[in-house]
């Protein structure tokens, strides 16, 4: 019988869960080194009991830089038959997370019908879908009320939740006393500072943390401290109010691991080239290695249309230097919900910086894959070539779109290809090469 709420409990216990000899198997760890990260907290392996269709999937230190998908309905665009077109495109990329941020109207349906479905874990926001759930006005909601929401994604199965406790009294006294250009750019974070403000209360997931925690222990949800204060524009990055919610979060962090459960931080956000590396440093010091997700970083403010290339810049460097999970941008953000490309776009553009940092790091077996590009590059083999590539379909359009005239090569330089020459002289001792 089961004697452990956690996979965070299980590893203090010294059990080997079926979850920790999965990702072990998957990363090609040692099973006690993953356990023993995951004790300290450093490795998460968000996996609700009630999500039976989970593949786990391991977060955090040592381990391959994970990705996320965000997707769900607006109250503009509510297509849910579209949106389950966006979950089967994630989970044909093999992405390790999904995150459902609808915000309008009733949501559990899809919720549940995703987690039924979803090898990949599922994140949500309880905060998105507090108005539809509760068909209350804002101003109206109760601690208790907000309770309520996270308990119920946590009864449907959700693996891990975006909860804005580190927006308390003090962060919000460092927003207000500094200022930002771009004011307060998460959803989440907004939705409570605006319910501080018409209340006068203090943040409810801050001020009732211990019975939030309580919750998430019981369905081994784990909680991914969300960050409020986020800079949505360069000119805001590691400001005090960032900084301040930052060291709010490194004691949610503690304490949330004294309740046995598991801990992920969140992170920018928008932020010039030059301050990524401080800030990933600064996150793993004030949150004692717990776990990085963040969300770009968006490197410059200017490239609306491609934020899913402003966003993977950044997240190379993110990821080459601490951060553990990329959330992936799309080309439609700042301008309209994804739709279907978008989302493959988007999910591409990740998955080539997260496999990148993956490379720099020496994460086992990384490396393993470009090599055998090289191969079967030298080789022309091209279906080997497709069947490597992050995004094979892409590669194949492009290559069959315009046949060469030399069998083997492409279009670029035909029988003038450096591989191919290089190849004749070698295999064929000098002998006529036929250019």
């Amino acid at each position: 019988m089961q004697n452990y709420s956690t996979q965070l409990d299980a590893a203090r216990l010294g059990i080997v869960t079926p979850q920790i000899k999965r990702v072990a198997e998957k990363e090609g760890r040692d099973v006690q080194w993953l356990m023993r990260k995951i004790a300290e907290g450093h490795i998460v392996i968000p996996s609700n009991h009630n999500h039976t269709a989970l593949d786990p999937w391991g977060v955090g230190e040592g381990l391959s830089t994970k990705i996320n998908v965000n997707l769900g309905v607006s109250g503009d665009l509510h297509d849910y038959d579209v949106e389950m077109e966006k979950v089967d495109m994630a989970l044909d990329f093999k992405v390790e997370s999904i995150m459902d941020l609808s915000n309008c109207g009733k949501t559990s349906k899809f919720r549940r019908d995703l987690i039924a479905k979803s090898t990949a874990m599922i994140g949500t926001v309880p905060m998105y879908d507090a108005i539809g759930y509760l068909e209350k006005e804002l101003a109206t909601c109760t601690a208790e009320d907000f309770l309520d929401v996270v308990r119920a994604h946590a009864e449907d199965g959700v693996d891990f939740m975006t909860i804005h406790a580190g927006i308390n009294r003090r962060t919000v006294e460092a927003f207000e006393r500094e200022g930002r250009r771009m004011n307060i750019v998460s959803r989440g974070g907004s939705l409570l500072f605006a319910w501080m403000k018409l209340t006068g209360n203090e943040n409810p997931f801050f001020e009732h943390y211990d019975e939030l925690l309580e919750i998430l222990h019981e369905h081994d949800v784990t909680i991914s401290l969300g960050d409020a204060m986020r800079p949505g524009c360069i000119d805001d990055s590691t400001d005090s109010a960032q900084v301040s919610e930052l060291i709010e979060l490194g004691n949610l962090t503690t304490r949330a691991w004294d309740a046995g459960v598991q801990v992920m931080i969140e992170g920018p956000g928008h932020m010039a080239l030059n301050e990524i590396v401080a800030n990933m440093e600064l996150e793993k010091r004030l949150c004692h290695g717990a776990p990085f997700y963040v969300l770009g970083p968006l490197v410059t403010d200017i490239a609306p249309g491609y934020d899913h290339i402003t966003s993977a810049i950044g997240g190379a460097i993110a990821a080459s230097h601490g951060a553990d999970f990329l959330c992936y941008v799309t080309p439609a953000e700042h301008l309209r919900l994804p739709d279907v490309d978008d989302v493959r776009d988007g999910i591409v553009a990740s998955r080539i910086a997260a496999h990148a940092a993956d490379v720099a790091l020496g994460i086992p077996g990384a490396r393993e894959r470009d090599n055998a590009m090289a191969d079967a590059r030298k080789a022309f083999d091209w279906e080997e070539m497709f069947k490597l590539a992050i995004d094979g379909k892409t590669a194949r359009d492009y290559y069959e779109s315009a046949p060469p005239a030399e069998e083997g090569t492409c279009t670029m330089c035909g029988k003038m290809c450096a591989v191919r020459t290089v190849n004749k002289v070698l295999e064929e001792n000098g002998m006529e090469l036929g250019l």
